[in-house]
């Protein structure tokens, strides 16, 4: 099998995320099984429910018990949600050391690092855990230099034109 690798989309702009599930798309269409793990975004809304049909291809994560989006709620809330956040990272260590499915997809992962949830030194180790031929995408706002030289593939997402302009 040939060796998988790290992609990262990250940057100001929107659509990381967007970009992460179309590839994560692509690779179901293919025949690869597909673990989307999705953090800081809130318990799972109705509008990623179409998705649920390319089952068992592609599945969706979220540990998150909360309805609103991490930065929404109050310290207490984001104390309680930190938990669950923790839960779901370990579910990704575990997927990456047994080698559960050919793509895995941490949706801002890295913008746990921007909280303070994760650290820099958590996330290497967690893409040391990466069994060699899986496919690993990664996104957030802001990528470290040491994650930067870990990566096989980088997309900058940016705004060049606002919206409304």
């Amino acid at each position: 099998m040939s060796e998988g690798q790290i992609k990262v989309y990250y940057g100001e702009g929107k659509g990381k995320s967007t970009a992460a599930l179309g590839q994560a798309v692509c690779y179901a269409g293919s025949g690869k099984e597909v673990f989307v793990i999705q953090f800081l975004k809130g318990k799972l809304s109705r509008d990623l429910d179409y998705l649920t049909r390319l089952e068992p291809e592609l599945k969706i994560y979220r540990f998150e018990k909360t309805e609103e989006y991490y930065n929404d709620l109050s310290e207490e809330e984001k104390e309680e949600e930190r938990f669950n956040v923790l839960n779901g990272v370990n579910f990704a260590k575990k997927v990456l050391k047994i080698g559960e499915c050919d793509v895995l997809v941490l949706d801002e992962l890295l913008g746990l690092m921007d909280l303070g949830i994760l650290s820099e030194e958590e996330v290497l180790q967690m893409l040391d855990m990466k069994n060699e031929s899986m496919e690993l995408i990664l996104t957030g706002r802001t990528l470290p230099d040491t994650i930067r030289e870990r990566a096989d593939i980088i997309f900058e997402i940016s705004v060049t034109k606002p919206e409304g302009n």
